[in-house]
Formats: C-alpha cells, structure tokens, sequence
C-alpha cells in the first residue's frame, strides 16, 4: 500500500506540473477551449489517442470480451476501430478549415457558425450534456481501480478523482488537458504492449490451444456471432453497427476539435498519423478478457458488497492475478492516468460549451441588453469554471450508487450525442449548401429514435431478433434511419446547384 500512494503522489506531482505549465499558456476563453493553434502535431497525436482510449477501453471493455468473447472483440475492438480511424481522417482537413474560417471555440459553435444560426448552435449545446453520461462512466470505472490499488471508499476515490482532474482542467484548460495527456498517454503506450504481451504464454501452452480452451467454457465465445449474447446476437449488431457507431463517435466535441489545435492541412496529417498508430495499440488491449476467461473464474468477480457478479471487475482481478504487486501497482497508475486523460477532455469540451453555447445564447436570447464580443468571451471564461465544478458535483452524486453496467450507461448518453451531432457535421463537411431545416429534422429524428428503440424496442418490434439493450445498435438504426435520406437530398441538392446554367450579361464579355 505504501508503494501505491508513493507512486500515485509521484504521478499526481508531475501531472500537476504538467497543469502548470498549461496555465502559463492560459490567458483567456479561446486559449482555455482549443489553445492558441501552436501546438506540436505529435501531442496533439498522442492526446488524441489518449482521449479516446479511456477507461472504457483500459478497464470496461476487457469485461465484455469476458463475458461475450470473440463476437464482443470483433464489435469493440475491429468494427469500431476501422469506422473510428476511416471517419477521422475524412472529417479532420475540411473540419479544420472551416473552425479557421468560421474562428469556431466549440463543437456548438462550428455547427452554429457553419448553418449561421445560434439557435442550432444552442440545441447541440444542449445536445451535449449527454456527454455527462460518460464522465459517469470513467470516474466510475476509476474508483473501481483506486478503490482496489489504495485501499479507500468509493467516495474517497471520487473525491480524490474528480477533485484532482477538475482542478487541473480548472487552471489550464485545452493547454493543461493536452500536456497531461502526452504523459498520460506515453505511459499508456507502454502499459498497454505489457498487458498485450503478458497473455503471449497463453497462446503456446500446449494442447488444447488457446480458442478452445475457451470454447471448452462455452463454444459461443469463440463464435463470430454469439446467438446467446443479449448485446452480440447478431452481424448488424457485431459488425454493422460497431462499424458505423465507430465512425460516428468521431463527432465527439473532444475528439473531432483536435484539428482547431493546429493551423495548416500538414500538422493534421502528421498528428493523425501518431494517433492512428497509437490507436492501433490501444484497440487491442481488450485481448485481456480472453485472457482473464483463461485466468479467472466467475466467483472471482463478485462485488464483496453486493455478492453480485460485476463484469467491471475483470482488468483490475486479472492484472492482480497476472502481475507480482510492484508491477501490478504502476500498471493500475497507469490505468488511472487513462481514464483522467479522457475525462480532462470531456470536462474541457463540457464546460466550454456549456458556458459559451448554452448559458451565453440564453442570455442573447432572453437579456436585455446585447454583449460586447469582448465581454462575450470574459463571460464564458467565467461560466466555464463554474460548468466545470458543477459538472463534478454531479458525476460525484451519481456515482455514488453507480449504475449496475456503467459501459452500456456511458453508451447510451454518448451515442445519442453522436446521433444528434452526426447530421449537420457530416452534410457541412460533405456539402456546400445543405438546408438547416433538413440537417436539424435529422438529428431530431436520430437521436428520438435511439432512445426510443433503446427503453421500447423490444416492446415495439418483438419479433426482429435485434440487441436493443446494446446502444450501439439503437443509435446505428437511428443514424442510418436519419442520415441516410438526410445525405441524399443534400446530395440532389448540390447536384442540382452545380448543373443550373450561369448566364452571361453582355456588359460582362
């Protein structure tokens, strides 16, 4: 336990270094919410990287390959992976040049520049707060690993997570979120090629091999589709949607506005060339629940509490199992340092969006007096600090009764923001001149369907054998269902503009 804290304070004094540093490049609004455009395409890279792999991949998802296996693998780790990177190097150039253009701060904010309109800038805004659902999510999955490694309450772990994090966030905002997340995500790198490695022996122990020791548990968890899985019965609910919701996820605000960061088409390209190589790496460390299925037995995972199973469980019970304690303690450092490099992001993203996109477009909407744009951006440099505690006294008071599965309840808020934000994103990238009254039917559409599909498909549609308890199938019919007529009368639309005739005055020749 000493070696824990010693380790822990040591990673907590460095980050907080790291912090500092942020806040010297930290003058105002547009500093705090995408920096000042200067920053090296490598850590833009590894900061990208590091906030997607959060610690739904370091510490949910190996949970789901244990219990569902190979058809769960193939949906988080294939699927996704392929529609994630595919859809970030589409979207990243054009979405670049258009936030430069427009001068966007924001994901709301390129939306509301893009279709000229703040009241589409304030329903994505509000659109956004779904994105609590996964702060939920990884300070959930943190406690669970801090609470293992250090020996403290839930409520402990909380404090300590969420009072480290947003203080960090809350002195140096984009700048502090981008240089803790290049050590984050250096240590993550490592970490992750260890825990890969460390199940290597498993593959080569002799006969039966590796698959069919698994399959000697259960035949479905070696199976492309698993027909008992409540979440992975099918190939749409495998490979289709892990494929699309991949590409969609993508729109995330603290994803996609990594391209505000820099200011040319070739520091783009070279930062999304070290993300995808990191991403790479990352995908592939739920190869641990295989491992685990190998390694550790189902009595194993049950919560001391509660006496129930918790899939939750099964990274933090395999890496106390595979590793000796020294090891097992940097490693669940690093597992920490996960998670915070997400949950940074999406504090920063959160905050600013909320103080400049919903509470300053509802004071333009219902105030008296019209605000300067200087006072504009003194206003929400404010604002933001104060979403930003807000947003952790919130995730506090839920997490204190976590949800029973916090990935499907991370899922269920993310998708539905990416359901909604997929529309006007990807017509204002593909499409010159789409209707707003198109692009913000399609997204009411989207996201109503998902949830709705989500709490009463089964109800609605009992006899079409679809996963509707996994998000990531609600919110892919709800995307093709929106989207797809959306980009075909865009399509048509912008056909047609390019073939009107141009007609010649005679003044002009």
């Amino acid at each position: 336990m000493i070696l824990s804290w010693s380790l822990f304070i040591f990673y907590l004094l460095g980050t907080s270094y790291l912090a500092w540093l942020g806040f010297r490049r930290t003058k105002n609004f547009g500093s705090f919410a995408i920096g000042k455009g200067d920053m090296s395409p490598f850590v833009v890279g590894i900061t990208l990287a590091a906030s997607t792999a959060s610690a739904a991949t370091f510490i949910i998802n190996p949970g789901f390959i244990y219990v569902h296996g190979l058809s769960a693998f193939m949906h988080f780790v294939v699927a996704v992976g392929l529609g994630f990177c595919l859809m970030l190097v589409l979207l990243s150039f054009r979405f670049r040049r258009l936030g430069e253009k427009n001068k966007a701060l924001t994901m709301p904010h390129w939306i509301g520049e893009r279709y000229g309109s703040k009241n589409v800038a304030l329903y994505f805004a509000f659109i956004n707060l779904f994105s609590l659902a996964f702060v939920v999510l990884i300070v959930g999955g943190l406690s669970i690993v801090m609470q293992k490694l250090l020996g403290v309450s839930n409520i402990l772990a909380l404090l300590i997570i969420l009072g480290f994090v947003t203080s960090y966030v809350f002195v140096g905002g984009t700048y502090a979120h981008a240089f803790t997340n290049t050590l984050q995500g250096s240590l993550m790198l490592v970490v992750t090629l260890v825990i890969i490695i460390s199940g290597f022996k498993l593959f080569f122990q002799g006969s039966p091999g590796f698959f069919e020791r698994i399959a000697a548990q259960d035949a479905n968890l070696v199976a492309w589709v698993n027909p008992a899985s409540n979440l992975f019965n099918s190939v749409f609910s495998i490979y289709i949607s892990g494929f699309v919701i991949g590409a969609a996820v993508v729109c995330q605000p603290h994803i996609l506005t990594k391209a505000l960061y820099v200011k040319s088409d070739r520091a783009v390209r070279q930062y999304l060339i070290v993300a995808i190589i990191a991403l790479v790496i990352f995908f592939a460390l739920p190869l641990a629940g295989f491992y685990a299925r190998l390694g550790l037995s189902p009595e194993q995972l049950v919560d001391a509490a509660t006496g129930a199973f918790r899939q939750d469980l099964v990274m933090t019970v395999y890496l106390e199992n595979a590793f000796p304690g020294w090891t097992f303690t940097f490693i669940s450092i690093v597992l920490l340092a996960a998670g915070m490099s997400t949950l940074d992001g999406i504090l920063v993203s959160l905050s600013t969006i909320s103080a400049n996109d919903l509470i300053l477009n509802l004071m333009d909407r219902f105030g008296k007096q019209r605000i300067s744009e200087e006072r504009r951006l003194a206003l929400a440099y404010k604002y933001s600090h104060i979403v930003l505690v807000g947003i952790a006294a919130t995730a506090f008071l839920i997490c204190i009764n976590p949800p029973k599965l916090l990935g499907i309840f991370g899922q269920l808020g993310v998708y539905g923001m990416v359901v909604a934000s997929v529309p006007p994103i990807l017509c204002g990238i593909l499409f010159r001149d789409v209707s707003l009254k198109l692009v913000w039917t399609s997204s009411a559409v989207g996201i109503i369907l998902h949830f709705l599909l989500y709490f009463f498909g089964a109800r609605l549609l009992p006899n079409s054998n679809l996963a509707f308890a996994n998000p990531g199938v609600t919110s892919t019919i709800a995307i093709i269902v929106s989207l797809m007529p959306t980009l075909a009368l865009a399509w048509l639309k912008s056909r047609k503009e390019f073939s009107k005739p141009v007609s010649v005055r005679v003044e002009d020749c």
